[in-house]
Parts: structure tokens; C-alpha cells; sequence
């Protein structure tokens, strides 16, 4: 009885302390921006981002200099909300972890609940408060 009641604790105490702070309930915006310089005509798409979770894929998207990919999600229950990107940019290629709950719940709420990445020539770079940024992904 006694291991089935540490058990039962053990599997609901994210579900608990989610909810105490309305995790589950908080709308995450993640943004991938490019500023990677281009030499490309205008009208030519210089980027490349292609994003999905395990049951939910955004899609590829062609970016121009400074155009933005953005979608918004939510935590799942267990807190295993995941989003991955592969980014290809002048023969370069890179895949990031966009969005992790357990690492993200808490960070990208300083900034209007937002993920920021930006996409520069020497890697792929983050922010949780439009501010600071740090090359998290080079390249």
C-alpha cells in the first residue's frame, strides 16, 4: 500500500505543480527570426526552417532577411511538450530544440510567454527577453 501511494505521488507531482502555477494553461509563442545577411535578389528566399513535435508537424517555410516563423503552444500534462527545427541556411544545416516544457515553462515567460531564436551567419542564437541574446546552436 505504501509503494502505491509513493507511486501515485511520484506521478502526479508535475501534473500538481503545473497546475498550482497554471502552466497548463499558459499560451507559449515561439519565434525563429532570420537575420542572416543576404547577397540573394530581392524576392529570394535566403532560409529554410521546417519545425514539428512528435504529433504535430508546423511545416517548412522559406524565410526572407528578418521574416518571422511563429506558432504558439501549450504544456502538455505531463510537461513532454517538445518542438525540434531543422534550419539550412547557404549549405549549413542545424537542428535546435525550439521549445522543451521542462526546460522552457519558466524562461520564456519573461518576455510575453515568447521562445526567441534568431538565425544569424555564426549560429542559431536565443532570448527570453528580447535583450540578451546567446549563440546557443553554432553553426
Amino acid at each position: 500500500m505504501v509503494w502505491l501511494m509513493l507511486t501515485i505521488c511520484v506521478l502526479l507531482y508535475p501534473l500538481v505543480s503545473a497546475v498550482s502555477e497554471d502552466l497548463l494553461f499558459v499560451n507559449y509563442h515561439i519565434h525563429i527570426t532570420s537575420d542572416v545577411p543576404s547577397d540573394l535578389p530581392p524576392g529570394i528566399p535566403s532560409l529554410r526552417v521546417h519545425c514539428k513535435s512528435g504529433d504535430r508537424d508546423i511545416g517548412e517555410k522559406e524565410l526572407f532577411q528578418h521574416e518571422d516563423y511563429t506558432w504558439d503552444t501549450k504544456i502538455d500534462l505531463f510537461r513532454t511538450t517538445l518542438f525540434f527545427c531543422n534550419i539550412w541556411w547557404e549549405g549549413k544545416q542545424q537542428t535546435i530544440v525550439a521549445f522543451k516544457a521542462l526546460r522552457d515553462e519558466h524562461r520564456c515567460r519573461k518576455h510575453h510567454n515568447s521562445c526567441l531564436w534568431s538565425v544569424r551567419d555564426d549560429g542559431i542564437y536565443f532570448s527570453n527577453d528580447n535583450s540578451y541574446w546567446y549563440n546557443a546552436y553554432p553553426w
